[in-house]
């Protein structure tokens, strides 16, 4: 397994409804995500800044990379367009970060 990290930012006073969102997360993107390799994925928020930390593993040979193609997924960032940075595609803004440390 392979684990990754990024960073999203979500917009100010939206915490609760982006916790109410994901706590109803679609099974079927649940689904989507399991069957593209995603294990153990985790968001956290810095209440401070708005920064959305998330961090997943991935399987060797996962296919996160055709997820923006599904349908559900696409549906899924509409539907939380509202209550984050998104890029002018409806995607989320997210950065990717970068390991500097481990302690297995």
């Amino acid at each position: 397994m392979e684990t990754i990290a990024f960073r999203m930012v979500l917009n100010p006073g939206m915490r609760d409804e982006y916790a109410r969102r994901h706590r109803e997360l679609w099974p079927e993107l649940a689904q989507a995500l399991r069957d593209a390799g995603v294990h153990d994925y985790s968001i956290f928020l810095d209440e401070a800044t708005n920064h959305l930390f998330a961090v997943l593993k991935r399987a060797p040979g996962h296919t996160m990379d055709r997820l923006p193609q599904l349908d559900v997924m696409r549906r899924w960032w509409d539907y939380m367009a509202d209550i984050m940075q998104t890029e002018g595609d409806g995607t989320p803004v997210a950065t990717p970060l970068v390991q500097v440390f481990h302690l297995p």
